[in-house]
């Protein structure tokens, strides 16, 4: 048997047992695809990362990422969570406040991350975003069609200038303007009638909004079904949120410069997070895009396993 050590977070929340759940284990080398799915399934949190060695100098590792039913190229609270651990992990515990850069290989790209180790709050990161939203060109489904697969009226879809819109920042998603917090509150996701009304191959998981939100400080609400994933609902989605920058860019037209919005997500599952989305608006345009987060540790164990577990 192989002794890994792991380490379960909780990510984009500054309290225990809220956010979204990570797994992390360390010192993955001598895991195959299937042994790190087995893993995966094993933990069944909506992502479990695997770290490696890095290829290249000045990189601080390379990751694998995992839902418990495939892998992604791309996913937001994996990389705030795995960024902080890697943070704590060569830093300790400061005595005062310190910034540090962690540079993390994933399938879409080296994602390079700030983190602040503060004492007296817990470890916050922020990440670039490895790619700008793209609109995903395809003809929508009828209001009625998408109401009917969240449960919802077709009245509840769309406000102000919002409409459904298909975004892509590493991961694609469905964007569901509702009209506010009681139509999200009562959205459930049937994926045989969302199925028939996207069409094709790529279904989409759906990610619902509104402008009404339970907190002062924050800008939409948010909830996010998966189709696809294995993971039923999730309680906070970084790439979600940075695929999200394009449908702002689009609906809202923010004016130049740096726009900090904050993202409440996970609310009705009772795991309350916050995702901070900072779009960069360049001559009228997208240009750059950040999430960040705060996370907090849980667990820490050893995961006992044959080289390549079945």
């Amino acid at each position: 048997m192989i002794r890994r050590r792991y380490v379960v977070l909780d990510v984009f929340t500054a309290h225990p047992f809220a956010g979204n759940p990570l797994a992390v284990v360390l010192d993955a080398d001598g895991l195959d695809d299937a042994a790190m799915q087995t893993i995966a399934r094993e933990f069944n949190l909506s992502e479990t990362v695997f770290v490696r060695p890095a290829t290249k100098p000045g990189h601080s590792a390379a990751l694998r990422i995992f839902t418990p039913a495939r892998e992604l190229p791309f996913a937001g609270h994996p990389t705030v969570g795995t960024a902080v651990l890697l943070a704590e992990e060569r830093f300790g515990e400061p005595d005062r406040g310190l910034d540090a850069v962690v540079v993390m290989e994933e399938t879409v790209g080296a994602i390079r991350a700030a983190v602040r180790l503060d004492p007296t709050r817990p470890t916050y990161a922020e990440f670039d975003a490895p790619r700008l939203p793209v609109a995903v060109a395809r003809d929508l489904p009828a209001k009625g069609a998408i109401a009917d697969a969240l449960g919802v009226d077709a009245a509840d879809v769309g406000f102000e200038n919002h409409v459904p819109s298909f975004h892509d920042a590493g991961v694609p998603f469905a964007f569901v303007p509702l009209s506010g917090l009681d139509a999200v509150a009562r959205a459930r996701l049937d994926s045989r009638l969302w199925s028939a009304a996207i069409g094709g191959e790529e279904t989409f998981s759906v990610f619902v909004y509104c402008r009404e939100t339970r907190r002062h400080d924050s800008s939409f609400h948010a909830r996010m079904f998966d189709h696809g994933f294995g993971i039923g609902e999730d309680p906070a989605t970084g790439s979600a949120a940075a695929a999200f920058a394009g449908v702002v860019a689009a609906f809202d037209a923010p004016t130049e410069g740096a726009h900090r919005l904050r993202i409440e997500q996970g609310f009705e599952m009772g795991r309350p997070s916050l995702i901070d989305l900072t779009i960069e608006i360049a001559k009228g345009r997208l240009s750059a895009t950040r999430i960040g987060g705060s996370a907090v540790r849980i667990a820490e164990g050893t995961l006992l396993t044959p080289e390549n577990p079945a």
